[in-house]
């Protein structure tokens, strides 16, 4: 399972937005809001497999190992389609919790329709 932990989105954050690429830095604030989410909602990011499955697509297009994979991707920004399509997971994900009742309060949804929206906020289709 794909996971990206505080530090790695971090630093994804700041390399994206010294090499001014938005596409790419959306994905991001997406991933980095959507583990906040689910850190207050669940055990937490690492321990909850649906969010980050969800996140799989979009880590893949932020997240990097080597020296070179960070300068390919500092230089070249995705497309609008391909964030868009990464994102398409997470609100698939998003849609099915507003309709699970949450743990912590019966009664109310996983997601409220705010949170849903400040987690997609950085991206618009």
């Amino acid at each position: 399972m794909r996971y990206m932990n505080d530090y790695d989105l971090d630093y994804a954050r700041s390399r994206f937005t010294r090499a001014t690429k938005p596409n790419r830095l959306a994905l991001v604030y997406v991933v980095d809001n959507l583990r906040e989410w689910a850190n207050t909602v669940s055990d937490g990011w690492a321990y909850w497999p649906k969010p980050c499955r969800a996140a799989s697509a979009a880590m893949a297009l932020i997240e990097s190992t080597t020296s070179a994979a960070n300068d390919e991707q500092e230089r070249h920004d995705i497309s609008d389609a391909e964030m868009l399509a990464a994102v398409r997971p997470i609100k698939a994900l998003l849609t099915r919790c507003a309709r699970e009742p949450h743990g912590l309060y019966p009664g109310r949804p996983m997601v409220t329709p705010e949170e849903r929206e400040l987690i997609l906020r950085a991206v618009t289709d």
